[in-house]
């Protein structure tokens, strides 16, 4: 086959795409199947004391049927951060797709209620965090107070939810998930820390898999090809993190 950058583990090629491009099988072996990896864009944390970002949908299978034949690839970018004074929820994600199969994007950090998506944004504000989507991802955690010391959740990972603000603390985000689809164990997938608009509080981390911290003064971006979300900002003018950008893994046999 043909698409990606090509690399060899044994008897296997893996193709792996990071950006938007078409997998050409060009002659059909015995099996006529492949290992797949597809990971969409994380969500943006909320700015100002915002839901950390929810990691873009993670799936992955073995025995994917294949033709001789082209397949289209879409890898997904991650969410904007956001600086508005006036609090808008962090941006989601965009979708990744190989062939029939849809990950969905991160879901951005809230400004009330998380957004959802592969993973689900945190919220604040004792708001909820988004939804995460079934066999992809998890929820964001919930958010803390209300006013001006209001506090937020992680965003959701592939792993785990994101954690829940608590009195002192904003939540962590959710951990990834490791693969070693290329040959070696890589930890993708995971959410954003949440962040609070007062910086008295503990920002919360990023998960595992390329999650963003939440820090004074602006969050992290989440890890660019993990799908992870981005930080939410902490303090008066927090600026969030992107979210990372996705990423498209495809391998089988060959001899």
């Amino acid at each position: 086959a043909t698409g990606g950058t090509i690399t060899t583990d044994g008897d296997f090629k893996v193709h792996t795409f990071t950006g938007s491009s078409t997998f050409t099988v060009t002659q059909l072996g015995d099996d006529g199947t492949v290992e797949y990896l597809v990971i969409a864009g994380g969500g943006g944390g909320g700015p100002r004391g915002g839901g950390g970002g929810g990691a873009g949908g993670y799936r992955t299978a073995t025995s994917f049927g294949v033709t001789e034949t082209g397949y289209s690839i879409t890898v997904g970018s991650g969410g904007a951060g956001q600086s508005n004074s006036n609090d808008p929820p962090g941006i989601s994600g965009t979708n990744s797709v190989f062939s029939s199969i849809t990950s969905i994007a991160g879901g951005g950090g809230g400004s009330s209620t998380g957004l959802v998506g592969g993973s689900g944004g945190g919220g604040t504000r004792g708001n909820a965090g988004g939804a995460g989507t079934s066999g992809q991802g998890n929820a964001g955690g919930t958010g803390a107070s209300s006013g001006t010391d209001r506090r937020s959740g992680g965003g959701g990972g592939k792993s785990a939810v994101g954690a829940n603000a608590t009195g002192s603390a904003n939540g962590n985000g959710g951990n990834g998930l490791a693969s070693s689809i290329t040959g070696s164990s890589v930890t993708r997938g995971g959410g954003g820390g949440g962040g609070s608009y007062d910086t008295g509080y503990t920002p919360g981390s990023g998960g595992t898999g390329g999650g963003g911290n939440s820090v004074s003064g602006g969050g992290d971006n989440g890890t660019t090809n993990t799908g992870g979300g981005g930080g939410a900002g902490t303090g008066t003018s927090g600026t969030s993190g992107t979210g990372g950008s996705g990423i498209v893994i495809i391998r089988y046999q060959f001899q």
